[in-house]
């Protein structure tokens, strides 16, 4: 093991970044992590033990001085979920960062890419394999890992493969199901990130990582059954040359939005298997030796199960999303078109029993009203690309800033006291839902808000459109979270 590095992690809001980090500095390293919004990370249990710099990956001054002093750069970020374009802007941030790194001093760049065969690939696969060779072909030695479906606990690749296989006992699925592929648990994929800082200096290579297990996608989901405790699924590979028809349809009964199952799915048209195996030559496998992919998802289901999924696929926002600024505060609402639906009850409740309710909402829990048409506007934003209801929550009972809640993002959290929630639903305009608990004599007031900007003239029209909705769904919220807060106050 390599001494001590001082070590700079992009992409720590994110799925992998995310639980690297704490790994980093178990090992001693000194950690920095750059974000375009610090907020996300005010709950991470590391906070304290990282230096945390404001920056944006599109912008060199700020990556450039993020950069400066450190040893190693960890590049732990795409733009797949940011839609159209992703590849253009992928390249040139790589460049950009290549450039940053080689002027800041930087002595070695790490970064994940994917598992792919020569020749024609997805516009996904060919835009990860051109980033790994931009920061090959730059002045600082780069280590380009190579990995095949990541299963772990909240990945997209699993979370595509549980419902998937939940969802459907008979599968007609297009050829790609026979496709070889090569998962690799995530522990795996972390332990060789973790490692890379003692490969040799001046290493500037790929290495292919993967379980050494291959398998064909109907193998996959079938194995995911069997640890689930569910038949074995009839999949019938049809001879269907229509990638983006099957895109569309993993967007709707999956969590995966439609910017990112389309360029998923493409890639699944290619084998995804090892070429090589010279990591071997420099790290030595994990301690417990690789995890085979029947263990991952139990492990997966596992984590699940007890609520302790540390990060998610849906944890770092699309860089579209960043124009949803935080809610102003009321005064500065003037000379904004405003649209709010108020609610409040008082409750002989404790404001901790309803407290309990406000963070337990959403995903299995539900939205305490008309679930119906919850349902049928989750459908309905899948149908226009949007997140729907299916992306759930990582925790069945506590949030944390910058979580994902259905098509809500936790915005603002004063435990005990106030939730903001700000919708990531496709609508014209920007939206959230503040649910607020205060103590009221020997009791509680909730107070209930739903605010909306609109934007443009469908944007007003919009909300006239699901104003009598509102009117239905918001009290009955409003009524049933102060009941379950009393059958809370009842239990405790």
């Amino acid at each position: 093991m390599t001494e001590a590095q001082r070590v700079l992690v992009t992409g720590a809001t994110g799925y992998i970044g995310g639980r690297l980090v704490p790994l980093l500095l178990e090992d001693g390293h000194k950690v920095r992590v750059l974000v375009r919004s610090p907020e996300k990370l005010h709950d991470v249990p590391w906070h304290d033990d990282v230096e945390i710099v404001q920056g944006d990956l599109t912008d060199k001054d700020s990556v450039g001085e993020a950069m400066r002093g450190m040893d190693t750069l960890y590049f732990l970020v795409h733009s797949m979920a940011s839609g159209k374009g992703f590849a253009d802007q992928e390249q040139q941030i790589a460049h950009l960062v290549a450039d940053a790194a080689a002027e800041s001093g930087v002595q070695r760049i790490v970064y994940l890419g994917g598992l792919h065969p020569e020749g024609e690939l997805s516009p996904h696969m060919r835009s990860r394999t051109e980033v790994g060779r931009i920061l090959l072909e730059g002045k600082v030695p780069a280590v380009v890992y190579q990995a095949g479906v990541v299963i772990g606990s909240g990945s997209a690749s699993f979370e595509m493969i549980r419902h998937l296989t939940e969802t459907l006992p008979v599968m007609p699925a297009p050829s790609w199901v026979r496709r070889k592929i090569e998962p690799i648990a995530i522990r795996d994929v972390l332990h060789y990130l973790v490692r890379a800082v003692d490969l040799p200096a001046g290493t500037n290579r790929t290495f292919d990582i993967g379980s050494r297990e291959v398998l064909t996608y109907a193998e996959i989901m079938n194995g995911y059954a069997e640890e689930a405790g569910l038949p074995q699924r009839r999949v019938y590979a049809l001879p269907l040359p229509a990638p983006r028809l099957a895109g569309l349809w993993v967007a709707l009964v999956t969590p995966i939005p439609r910017s990112m199952s389309l360029p998923l799915v493409e890639s699944l048209q290619h084998d995804a298997v090892s070429k090589e195996h010279d990591i071997d030559q420099y790290v030595p496998e994990p301690d417990s030796g690789r995890t085979g992919y029947q263990e991952a998802v139990k492990r997966a289901l596992g984590k699940e199960m007890r609520g302790e999924v540390e990060t998610t696929w849906a944890g770092a926002s699309p860089s579209a999303d960043d124009a949803s600024s935080p809610l102003p505060s009321d005064p500065n609402w003037a000379g904004q078109t405003v649209y709010v639906d108020s609610r409040q009850r008082r409750s002989s409740v404790a404001p901790e029993h309803v407290w309990k309710v406000i963070e337990g909402i959403g995903g299995k829990n539900g939205w305490y009203s008309l679930p119906m048409a919850w349902a049928i506007r989750g459908v309905l934003d899948k149908t226009v690309g949007g997140a729907g209801l299916t992306r759930g929550r990582r925790n069945p009972t506590t949030l944390f800033t910058g979580d994902v809640v259905d098509w809500w993002r936790v915005e603002l959290l004063e435990r005990g006291s106030l939730l903001r929630l700000r919708a990531e639903m496709r609508v014209p305009g920007k939206a959230w839902l503040e649910l607020r608990v205060d103590p009221d004599g020997d009791g509680s007031l909730y107070r209930q808000r739903a605010i909306y900007f609109p934007k443009g003239l469908g944007g007003k029209l919009y909300w006239w459109l699901i104003a009598p909705f509102h009117t239905l769904i918001f009290p009955s919220m409003a009524k049933n979270i102060i009941k379950n807060a009393s059958k809370v106050a009842q239990e405790s």
